[in-house]
């Protein structure tokens, strides 16, 4: 029987089945051989133990359409990265690092910015036009009044979508509003430090109808870059992109270099000024590493 898996903990998997069972599998020795290990997300295919008790073999795993490093799955259509417009205020270097890590694993990027009931004056336009203008899909939701999360839905139909960001920016809740049999646990935000309470504990996929699945992540408060030379930070900011070779030197990075067209173009607001502050500091952070 084929089936998906949902979540994995302690060595055993769950799987959703073709016959809308969930069982419990163990992986055959023959993946330890081969040094596969099952993830969140994958295709596979099972073989019933138990049908009583809902128990099962993982008996072989399909080819996986892409396999993410952080977090740990398969299969992924987009990830949905959700980040609040308040309490916590976003950080956007720790956006920018998200979705340079997702650009390097190939999957596409939807920007949610949450809580817009409680954000101030223009703080959502302002964050909607630097990522819009970069290129990137970005929308506005507000889980506690129930705006966009219909627009939400629709862009997940059909797709298996990774919900990730910071803790305290109202994922669980969403993944509610998502799908109200989840029944995420809400954590309740820590009004000393700022910082939510991180209640997902493992990624696990969570169907919203026969085609559509969403995966709730731990969340973070930190991001490790992926292993990519600082020369190469450009070509993850797609708002810097168009003027690759029209710079005076080929191979300008855009920081020191003289008769810098991206520099020029920050005169004129094409480049948001934010952005380009984070790619300096990350270009500086990638260039330590290297040196270490």
């Amino acid at each position: 029987m084929k089936g998906k898996i949902l979540k994995g903990i302690g060595g055993f998997y769950y799987v959703a089945a073709d016959d809308n069972i969930i069982y419990e599998c163990k992986a055959k020795g023959i993946f330890r051989n081969k040094k596969i290990k099952p993830l969140v997300g994958d295709d596979c295919e099972i073989s019933i133990l138990d049908s009583e008790k809902s128990i099962g073999n993982i008996d072989i795993i399909f080819d996986r359409k892409n396999q993410l490093i952080r977090p740990a799955a398969a299969n992924a259509d987009q990830a949905v990265i959700i980040f609040a417009l308040s309490k916590p205020r976003p950080s956007t270097s720790l956006l920018d690092r998200f979705l340079i890590l997702m650009e390097y694993q190939q999957v596409d990027t939807l920007i949610c910015f949450n809580k817009e009931d409680i954000a101030g004056d223009g703080e959502a336009e302002g964050l909607l036009e630097m990522y819009r203008s970069a290129g990137y899909q970005v929308m506005i939701t507000s889980v506690k009044e129930n705006r966009g999360i219909e627009e939400l839905k629709g862009r997940l139909k059909g797709k298996t979508s990774i919900l990730a960001g910071p803790s305290g920016v109202g994922k669980s809740s969403m993944i509610n509003a998502l799908i109200p049999h989840a029944m995420a646990e809400t954590g309740s935000l820590s009004e000393k430090i700022a910082r939510g309470k991180n209640t997902t504990r493992h990624s696990e996929l969570m169907r919203v109808d026969e085609d559509t699945f969403i995966m709730d992540t731990p969340g973070f408060s930190s991001l490790m870059l992926p292993e990519i030379e600082p020369e190469e930070l450009k070509m993850y900011y797609p708002e810097m992109v168009p003027f690759e070779g029209k710079c005076r030197f080929d191979g300008c990075n855009h920081i020191n270099e003289p008769d810098c067209m991206v520099k020029q173009v920050l005169e004129t607001g094409e480049i948001n000024i934010n952005r380009y502050e984070n790619y300096k500091i990350l270009f500086a952070e990638l260039g330590s590493r290297r040196k270490w």
